[in-house]
């Protein structure tokens, strides 16, 4: 009763062009049905039943339109500090990730491969006891998904996948964000996914099928996705009734696609390889052509940074590219993951249609 007296208070004041604030955000009764988030780690997709994601989307979307639409200061995680390891470089994680968690009254602290070492200087184990003991919560971008596993083994408190080599989760919450807000519904898209075989593909075949959506997938021979996560991905559309294909060639992925994705064809730690990657992926670049093919709502995705050659500038800078408004929802996404982790916030904009 008394934080829908505080909300009331809030949105009375702003409607007569007030800025107060009330600052205490404990909740009221939780909702039967409420997805219970707290203590959890999102590693990857794979663990989160579809209902799970879409609240976070909901979060995303609440936080955004009580933030960034209605101006309002929510200090969420007030108190609560967030270790953030990263051994490989970053733009949009980093950002979105420490300016969000700062936003919501945290203080994230960044760690570089000169302040930590995992697993070199001193044992994964011991490094995940001793940040346990100081933080909050860990982000962690790393090279090896079996580093993150055995961090969120040995520690106590929430680890959160800020990219690995086999899934990059956080960059997908982004995605069907993005999707929702301009398609008003994710269920019944089909996805075409052209290029390399890598986490953002294996983290969409975690997920896409839980949503409805379908998924046309276009790999160079020789760059296809992990087996296992094929495997599994076949079983999701399976159960979800959606449909999943596996080619070649890039025309036959695009067709009839309401979403056309791509990324870079070389990730870090692959740049030795980049001459023959090159070379392998000729003919997988997205242009006009390549959406001639797709659905005649067609719109561009892809999680930058962007070279030329995966993507040409008439696609990429077209009014159907969405790759700036997904960079920006990289910020609010990674924001719902923290608050419905570390917290009981429950959010208070209405259900949005996935």
């Amino acid at each position: 009763m008394l934080f829908h007296l505080r909300t009331l208070l809030n949105n009375a004041a702003l409607r007569n062009g007030h800025n107060f604030v009330v600052r205490n955000f404990r909740c009221g009764q939780p909702l039967q049905d409420k997805v219970q988030l707290k203590g959890r780690d999102l590693l990857t997709l794979k663990n989160f039943t579809g209902e799970e994601i879409k609240y976070m989307l909901w979060l995303s979307a609440d936080l955004k339109f009580r933030i960034k639409q209605k101006g309002e200061y929510l200090p969420l995680l007030q108190g609560k500090s967030l270790g953030m390891i990263f051994e490989k470089r970053s733009t949009r994680t980093r950002l979105s990730t420490e300016t969000g968690f700062a936003l919501l009254g945290g203080h994230p602290c960044f760690l570089t491969t000169d302040d930590i070492h995992l697993g070199v200087n001193e044992s994964l184990t011991d490094t995940a006891r001793v940040l346990s003991s100081m933080t909050d919560a860990v982000l962690a971008r790393v090279y090896k998904q079996s580093d993150l596993d055995l961090l969120a083994k040995e520690a106590s408190i929430p680890i959160v996948n800020g990219l690995s080599d086999l899934y990059h989760p956080i960059q997908i919450l982004a995605d069907y964000l993005t999707l929702q807000e301009h398609y008003g519904s994710l269920k019944g898209l089909t996805l075409s996914w052209i290029g390399d075989g890598n986490n953002i593909l294996h983290s969409i075949m975690m997920s896409a099928a839980k949503f409805g959506m379908h998924l046309q997938v276009a790999t160079p021979k020789g760059y296809e996705p992990d087996p296992s996560i094929t495997k599994m991905a076949e079983q999701y559309a399976k159960e979800n009734g959606t449909k999943l294909s596996l080619t070649n060639d890039p025309l036959e992925a695009a067709c009839g696609g309401n979403v056309l994705i791509t990324d870079t064809w070389i990730s870090m730690g692959q740049e030795e390889e980049k001459k023959k990657r090159l070379q392998a992926f000729q003919g997988y670049q997205v242009t006009m052509k390549t959406a001639k093919v797709a659905a005649p709502d067609w719109t561009f995705l892809h999680c930058l940074p962007r070279k030329p050659e995966e993507v040409d500038d008439e696609v990429f800078y077209s009014p159907r590219s969405l790759v700036f408004p997904e960079a920006e929802n990289r910020k609010w996404t990674i924001m719902a993951v923290m608050v419905s982790l570390l917290t009981d916030y429950l959010p208070q904009l209405q259900k949005p249609k996935f």
